[in-house]
């Protein structure tokens, strides 16, 4: 087992504090938006001999992860661990299709992009399904609403609006909401700009003023209007009309499948996805939009559904989140109450993180304490691994007294679950 030393990432819509109040220490004094563990060639975990995760990982593929998951992704950690910290709205987004992924990377290799070129949309040639489990209450964008119930808005928001502009370019879109592929074309004329959006955006808090506290369409009208306050007349802030607005309880988790259009807007979680770093952006961001691409990869079914990640309880006490993606689950370890140990859910290597108490991790080849806000990786040779209380009877302080913490391994051996 090996202990971790995990880059954080210093993006402006980062907490100040949510990731150090998590971790138990001081914070920097800057933002602090996501802190990466595993083994990503951009950020890639280190070794206590400095080494990356990923060139631990090189030196001997099938005994670090194991034969399966190598023969499944590759020679590489199927997975990358974020805790993500959102004080402002993150970039409105969507993840390829692992063939997308593939034919955008060959094609820009093949043209001569620089893979750090502001203008590049594929940094490598993998898909990035995701899931977030909310440590906080968590804000977020995720797939298209009822066509039906964007049609609403749109007709509220024209009906509230004193602008001509801003009352025709919302009728405009309503329209647009009653014809052929609703939402392709709704999305796609937000995405253009014009002077009705930037009319019709800068209205948004005027409209919601003049509407009654249990107005139904409120509360994604004065989201829309929070947007426009931090991002005036960008496409995203009428974009989020088109969206679900959900709001996550601590515990509660979604996962977002290739073509899901969202955003993060606020809080504090747990970010699981495959190991890969495409985005192509729509909005909500000053970074590179490319609106063909990003036509091309959105998936344009409604969703009156937001996917919940649903978990279980194993009969070895392994808590598991179980998105629908073979790449990662999601292990929440809780010891409390006298609990002696939890069996850590190892397919694969293996990342853990601390965020609460200390632990001590046993394999057949050593053990290891991991303490508040401390990580490591498990490799596959390392099996079976326990959890157990690294501080135990008298010496047991209220800190110590539950200890709480996160595991992410492959996806493989689980039935997927829609």
């Amino acid at each position: 087992m090996l202990r971790l030393d995990n880059e954080l990432r210093p993006y402006a819509w980062g907490s100040t504090t949510a990731i150090a109040e998590l971790l138990g220490r001081v914070p920097s004094g800057g933002p602090e938006a996501e802190l990466w563990l595993g083994a990503h060639p951009d950020s890639p975990s280190r070794v206590p001999d400095g080494r990356g995760l990923d060139e631990v990982i090189s030196q001997d593929p099938g005994l670090v992860l194991g034969a399966e998951s190598v023969a499944a992704f590759g020679p590489r950690l199927p997975f990358l661990m974020k805790v993500l910290a959102a004080a402002q709205p993150l970039s409105l987004q969507v993840h390829p299709s692992l063939e997308q992924a593939r034919e955008g990377f060959s094609r820009e290799e093949a043209a001569g992009v620089p893979r750090d070129s502001a203008s590049r949309n594929y940094k490598d040639d993998n898909h990035k399904p995701e899931m977030i489990l909310a440590l906080t209450p968590f804000r977020a964008l995720c797939g298209f609403r009822a066509v039906e119930q964007s049609v609403a808005l749109f007709e509220a928001l024209a009906e509230g609006s004193t602008n001509d502009d801003a009352r025709d370019y919302a009728a405009g879109i309503a329209a647009a909401l009653r014809g052929a592929e609703p939402l392709r074309t709704a999305f796609a004329t937000l995405l253009t700009g014009g002077a009705g959006l930037a009319a019709a955006s800068s209205g948004l808090r005027a409209v919601v003023e003049g509407l009654a506290s249990d107005d139904p369409h409120r509360t994604a009208l004065e989201a829309a209007a929070g947007l426009q306050d931090k991002y005036p007349g960008d496409p995203g802030v009428l974009v989020s009309l088109l969206l679900n607005l959900v709001e996550l309880t601590p515990g509660d988790a979604i996962h977002l499948p290739a073509g899901n259009v969202h955003a993060y807007l606020e809080g504090l979680g747990i970010e699981v996805m495959a190991n890969s770093d495409n985005v192509l952006r729509g909005g909500l961001t000053p970074k590179h939009v490319d609106v063909p691409e990003l036509l091309a990869t959105v998936d344009f079914t409604p969703l009156p559904e937001v996917p919940r990640t649903p978990w279980e309880e194993t009969l070895l006490g392994q808590e598991i989140f179980t998105p629908p993606f073979s790449e990662f689950a999601l292990q929440r370890i809780e010891l409390r109450d006298g609990t002696e140990h939890v069996a850590v859910r190892q397919d694969g290597g293996t990342v853990l993180l601390v965020v609460r108490g200390a632990l001590r991790l046993d394999s057949p080849q050593g053990e290891l304490i991991l303490r508040r806000g401390e990580s490591a990786f498990i490799p596959a040779v390392e099996d079976p691994v326990t959890a157990h209380p690294a501080v135990t009877g008298a010496d047991t302080t209220e800190d110590d007294a539950v200890v709480l913490a996160f595991a992410v391994s492959t996806g493989l051996g689980i039935t997927p679950t829609a």
